[in-house]
């Protein structure tokens, strides 16, 4: 089989991490391949902020879980109400990913990057989960939102809308999820 579609079946969510640190060598590849995805008319309105400082990420994950507390939804609260749950799976590293907001299809190109991404860890022999429960934390701009933008080194013009879990499984193998039939159809 073609070691690119290969790589794109094999791949899974991984929520169970090992603490194993991430080489940066393997997490600048990564980044590489995000930012090699297409968008429209070459903007590449993308922004990648790689965190691998655990305290940061644990602060990260309880404040968004502060502010999902209030959600209207309530699945989402029970999430933000669970202590055990981090939001980030206490993955090693992730990827941020912030857009620029006056870019033409800034969400769509941004989606596109995090799946090159995903193929690119999964190549790698590293776990990932892509992670939207962070962009509730930059939703709007609130004091909390600013003090992390200067932070994180987040540009002036860009929001940050999901992140990437990144770390070495700590399962042998993720059971693979039971797709929809009946999605394609071919007119010739």
């Amino acid at each position: 089989m073609n070691e690119v579609i290969k790589n794109i079946l094999e791949r899974r969510s991984c929520r169970i991490f090992k603490e194993e640190k991430i080489e940066k060598e393997l997490l600048k590849e990564i980044v590489k391949a995000g930012a090699f995805a297409p968008s429209a008319m070459n903007q590449q309105p993308w922004h990648f902020t790689v965190i691998s400082n655990k305290d940061l990420l644990d602060q990260l994950s309880f404040d968004a879980k502060e502010i999902v507390k209030t959600h209207d939804l309530e699945y989402l609260r029970n999430y933000a109400n669970n202590e055990k749950f981090h939001i980030f799976y206490n993955a090693p590293t992730i990827i941020l990913v912030s857009h620029k907001e006056d870019a033409y299809e800034p969400k769509v190109d941004c989606a596109a990057a995090t799946e090159n991404i995903l193929l690119a860890a999964q190549s790698l022999g590293i776990g990932s989960c892509w992670v939207e429960f962070v962009s509730y934390l930059f939703e709007k701009e609130t004091p909390i939102t600013k003090k992390y933008m200067e932070k994180l080194g987040i540009p002036d013009g860009y929001k940050a809308i999901h992140a990437v879990a990144l770390g070495y499984s700590k399962l042998e193998t993720i059971p693979t999820p039971k797709h929809k039939e009946n999605t394609i159809n071919f007119v010739d």
